[in-house]
């Protein structure tokens, strides 16, 4: 099968859509969580990554070699550490935590092989830690949250209470919603962190936000902590409306939340329901592979994919030749026109807010508004 959007990708004003001829072979390590609390998101990254390369007819071209990181910055680092100088990679591609990527950032700067970010939202990667050789094509924590800040604020909610997870991306997360939410008017009545991993009853949390009159719950959690959380808020029966990061009802495990999740309102930089050629085009080529429908995380490692690609077609042989290309790519893909801000090395994209709906008897994702090409500030950054 011929890639969907390979006609689509631009490099440098440069179309790329006539398969080129194969360059020496390039390794690849995937460096993703496959075991623990994100094992399910290192899996859906993956599974598009493999089928960007596949559906292209290039997979003669690339030799690619998976670690587990268990979403542990420590075995994190270790896993890259290894494919680089033992399994002598010419790019990287994955890391799902923010903590995995903040632990692995200087080594990466340091060994100068490039870094395509499929999931970790740290902002300080792509902000005052940035590095010429990482380069984002998910999300940063602050892109998916101020959009939704200041959109609910300016949709009449005017107090929440916050909840998240105790590590990096949580308090990321939840400092760029409430920073967007108050300078909009808002105001953030309470705010608690939740052990990373470890809780497993958010009763008592639950029941502090509730108790704190606030007009509305705003919370980040993913994986298997997501399901746990919006399982427990349907069964407290908590009447404070829930909103929060889209990775809350991610289409790759709303199902496993049930009813709870029905009329969570929340942002994210994709959902499977855009009525777009491209993204129509992608659902039914990832379902006819896989048998599901694709999630964020599937768009992301497809992403990855496309954009390796791209840039090895810009002539990409080496881990300096693959860095200096990457941030030349754009195209318009399955979640939108995508870039790559030269200035901070971190994905353009749209944001959309989006409901939680049941229909035809399975839930799905209703599009209420898109907030469009959000760019984050240089915040640092020097490359």
């Amino acid at each position: 099968m011929k890639s969907i959007l390979k006609n689509l990708v631009v490099i440098g004003g440069l179309a790329v859509g006539i398969h080129m001829p194969a360059f020496a072979d390039t390794k690849v390590g995937l460096v993703l969580p496959y075991t623990g609390t994100y094992a399910a998101l290192g899996n859906a990254i993956t599974e598009g990554f493999n089928m960007a390369i596949d559906e292209a007819g290039r997979s003669d071209e690339f030799t690619i070699i998976t670690e587990d990181t268990e979403a542990k910055p420590p075995v994190g680092l270790a896993k890259a550490r290894k494919l680089v100088l033992q399994d002598k990679v010419d790019v990287m591609v994955g890391v799902v935590s923010s903590g995995v990527l903040g632990a692995m950032r200087d080594f990466v700067h340091q060994a100068e092989v490039p870094l395509i970010v499929a999931n970790a939202g740290n902002n300080l990667a792509t902000g005052e830690n940035c590095s010429p050789y990482i380069v984002r094509v998910s999300f940063s924590n602050g892109q998916i949250n101020r959009p939704m800040g200041t959109w609910m604020a300016e949709n009449g909610v005017k107090t929440v209470y916050t909840l998240a997870p105790d590590y990096s991306a949580g308090h990321q997360m939840i400092s760029s919603f409430s920073a967007a939410f108050t300078a909009a008017g808002g105001e953030v009545l309470g705010s608690e962190f939740t052990p990373f991993g470890q809780t497993k009853d958010f009763g008592p949390y639950l029941a502090n936000a509730q108790a704190s009159g606030a007009e509305a719950i705003f919370v980040f959690y993913a994986g298997g902590g997501a399901i746990n959380f919006v399982k427990q808020y349907g069964s407290f029966d908590i009447k404070t409306p829930l909103y929060g990061s889209g990775f809350l009802t991610s289409p790759l495990y709303v199902a496993a939340e049930g009813e709870a999740a029905i009329g969570v309102r929340a942002s994210l930089h994709y959902i499977p329901t855009l009525e777009t050629p491209e993204n129509k085009a992608f659902v039914e080529a990832f379902m006819a592979r896989y048998g599901t429908m694709p999630s964020e995380y599937s768009v992301q490692g497809y992403d990855a994919g496309l954009a390796l690609m791209a840039a090895v077609d810009q002539g990409g042989t080496d881990s300096q030749s693959i860095a200096a290309a990457l941030p030349k790519v754009s195209y318009v893909g399955p979640r939108g026109a995508l870039e790559i801000d030269p200035a901070t090395n971190n994905i353009v994209q749209n944001i959309y807010v989006y409901d939680t709906v049941m229909e035809n008897g399975a839930l799905t994702q209703k599009l209420i508004d898109t907030i469009s090409s959000v760019r984050d500030d240089v915040a640092g950054c020097q490359m």
